[in-house]
């Protein structure tokens, strides 16, 4: 859009405000209020004519209605663009085929203001920059001045795009809390943790860091006051009681154990009181007065709760491993601390075997023993596993009878963390499906340690404390060294040269290395067939998924590419048509057709699915099976003409681009974006294997 020479802002989140100069306009007719709302609620894409007929008639609209809605939009036109000639176009109220865009940039609108900030605070946290993810969360909060749409009728305030709008505002305000406890600036939060809090009276995970805040800035009182308030609503409105996080809160603010934090650093306040009991007493978890509850052990636990074998031809990843323990290390001396680890990377690069790995190198560390616990986040066959479901099969391998189990999710972690309290265990949550499937699961005790892999971007988790950890492709020296494990040295070392060959098209990928090798298990068929074999079906993924086999690359790639939204599933299997190894948001828009803002939004998506990498801001990369992958899976109309791709180790130009006739919005142009975050998850039947 050309640069208005008249400064515009538009205001959404609060009462519906715009101004032109510094002159607030009068929207007019509450009616005409309400297409202007929607119309922000939207920016940045048209709004179909039926959707803005529901918003101001929500049962049936009357045969008049369509006039009314160009009558109030027309209205709309000329009070943003009084200059404008009679029946002239506008360059801000724009008709699009089937509905209506308002053409705004993203300095203009606060809305846009605010997902900006959230999502730069959301890969700030990702990376573990708790202070920088603190300002820009906050910073984004600060763009919300009330209920949305304020000054629209009731009815109109119902619609989805606004209740929408609510519950992002609430995310936010969580992940600012959780940033902001974590570096020392929780007095910067309070101010939109208490409009947050007044917003939803019932949202216990928002109350539960008010209460924890307002224990941090010192006001322990109020804190108590804050949580016997919703805990008297939740039984007056619900008939319940705080569930665990809430409760959690409640008992570090009696114990004293959340730090004041003022000045910056953290502080202990007293000594730490008794602990309080959740649920059953731990002493009879086996059924026997005065018994300690069982160690979980990992070879002695039983179901899923047992830690699998350390992977047997475990190669590489010095480097990751020497991390995880120095990561343990610097948590194990932050005092009164329990601690995660984040453990990411794309399908297939061994998140699972370095967790299983490191956790058996390091099972001196944790003398109350391993829990493991597959979540089966992304299995592209099966759902993944619920909270109680865990639950229950982590305190069955603590020794509590099925008997004793408490019923409803809230009792079964306050026994679980009750448990767990004053024991060091290594608690490992593979394959996560994100952060609310784990909190349950977290142990909420110093000396312990959650250690989670993931593909999916965790923001809450990283801001509230875990450590991120990003696995990548093995390097060529460890690659060539894992394929001489599996298929034997001597083969290797007679066929030296195509072994390379094989690992560079098996692009240095755990899993696909693996599903070479089951192959490769025939020696009738020599190293040397096999590259050619690879050479042969190069841009496609059938030599890495073998029927008989147990490694299969296309399935571990199902399980990311089916959780993406349909707009990021269609920009990934766009991609291949771009030759180039770049990927901007420019670049990208020209397959997509959309404007360059929105492409941006569908990059961050895959890039936090880990489809894509983000070596630099704004700079992607696609992994050449991942291309592959995203091939296989285009409809027709989506595919390219053939063209000849690099061989591996060649680079193709970097201004290369795919269908020059699609183009972005004139005078989009791409910004830089910041890193993606490192850390997503295990995979299927990764298990203790090296994928």
């Amino acid at each position: 859009m050309p640069a208005d020479p008249v400064v515009t802002r538009f205001e959404v989140l609060g009462p519906v405000r715009v101004w032109r100069r510094d002159a607030e306009l009068d929207l007019g007719f509450p009616q005409q209020r309400a297409l202007l709302a929607l119309l922000l609620a939207c920016a940045g894409r048209p709004v179909p004519t039926g959707e803005l007929l529901a918003l101001l008639w929500p049962g049936r609209p009357p045969a008049s209605a369509p006039n009314v809605v160009r009558r109030y939009l027309g209205a709309l036109r000329r009070l943003l663009e009084p200059e404008l000639p009679p029946r002239a176009p506008g360059r801000r109220l724009l008709r699009r085929p089937g509905g209506y865009l308002l053409d705004a940039a993203p300095d203009e609108v606060d809305l846009l203001r605010f997902r900006e900030l959230t999502r730069q605070g959301k890969r700030a946290a990702a990376t573990g920059r708790a202070e920088t993810a603190a300002l820009r969360l906050v910073g984004a909060l600060g763009e919300w001045r009330g209920p949305v749409a304020m000054g629209i009728p009731a009815a109109a305030r119902e619609h989805v795009q606004f209740t929408a709008l609510g519950r992002e505002l609430l995310e936010t305000a969580r992940l600012a809390a959780d940033a902001a406890l974590l570096c020392g600036r929780a007095a910067q939060v309070l101010p939109a943790l208490r409009r947050a809090t007044a917003l939803d009276p019932l949202d216990e995970p928002l109350h539960a860091r008010l209460v924890l805040s307002l224990a941090a800035c010192g006001l322990q009182a109020e804190a108590l006051a804050a949580y016997e308030e919703v805990r008297r609503r939740l039984a007056a409105d619900l008939g319940t009681t705080p569930g665990a996080e809430l409760a959690a809160a409640h008992t570090r603010v009696l114990r004293q154990d959340v730090g004041r934090l003022t000045a910056g650093p953290r502080v202990r306040l007293g000594r730490q009181a008794p602990a309080v009991r959740v649920g059953p007493d731990p002493r009879d978890a086996d059924g026997t007065s005065g018994a300690a509850p069982a160690v979980p052990d990992r070879t002695a636990s039983a179901g899923h709760a047992r830690l699998p074998p350390d992977p047997a031809r475990f190669t590489g990843r010095a480097a990751e491993l020497e991390w995880l323990t120095a990561a343990w290390d610097a948590a194990e001396s932050t005092v009164g601390t329990p601690a995660a680890v984040l453990v990411g990377g794309m399908a297939g690069v061994g998140k699972t075997a370095l967790a299983v790995h490191w956790a058996h190198r390091a099972g001196g560390r944790f003398p109350g023993g391993h829990l493991y616990v597959a979540l089966r986040g992304s299995d592209p066959a099966g759902r993944a596993v619920q909270p109680e479901e865990a639950l229950r099969t982590v305190l069955t391998a603590l020794g509590v009878p099925a008997a004793r189990m408490p019923a409803g999710p809230a009792a079964l972690t306050g026994l679980y963390r009750t448990l767990l309290a004053g024991r060091r265990v290594l608690v490992v949550l593979d394959d996560a499906a994100g952060t609310e499937q784990l909190r349950p699961l977290l142990p909420a005790a110093p000396g312990c340690l959650a250690l989670v892999t993931s593909r999916h971007a965790l923001p809450g988790l990283v801001a509230s404390g875990a450590r991120p950890l990003r696995v990548e492709p093995l390097p060529a020296e460890d690659a060539r060294a894992m394929l001489a494990g599996l298929i034997g040295d001597g083969r290797t070392a007679a066929e030296p040269l195509a072994a390379d060959e094989i690992v560079a098209r098996s692009g240095r990928l755990p899993l696909a290395l693996a599903a070479v090798a089951e192959r490769a298990a025939d020696r009738r068929m020599s190293l040397t067939d096999l590259a050619a074999h690879l050479r042969a079906t190069r841009g496609t993924l059938e030599a890495f998924a073998d029927p008989g086999g147990t490694a299969d690359v296309r399935a571990a790639f199902l399980g990311s590419y089916r959780l993406l939204s349909p707009e990021a599933a269609r920009l990934f299997r766009l991609l291949p048509r771009h030759l180039g190894t770049d990927i901007t948001p420019a670049s990208a828009a020209t397959l997509t057709g959309l404007p360059v803002r929105g492409t941006r939004r569908l990059l961050g998506e895959l890039a936090e699915a880990h489809l894509i990498t983000e070596p630099a801001p704004g700079h992607h990369t696609l992994h050449d099976l991942l291309r592959a992958f995203a091939a296989e899976r285009a409809e027709p109309a989506e595919r390219a003409e053939p063209a000849e791709r690099a061989e591996p180790g060649e680079r193709a130009e970097p201004g290369e681009r795919a269908e020059p006739g699609e183009r972005a919005e004139p005078g989009e142009r791409a910004e830089p974006g910041e890193r993606a975050e490192p850390g997503e998850g295990a995979e299927p039947g990764e298990g203790a294997g090296q994928t």
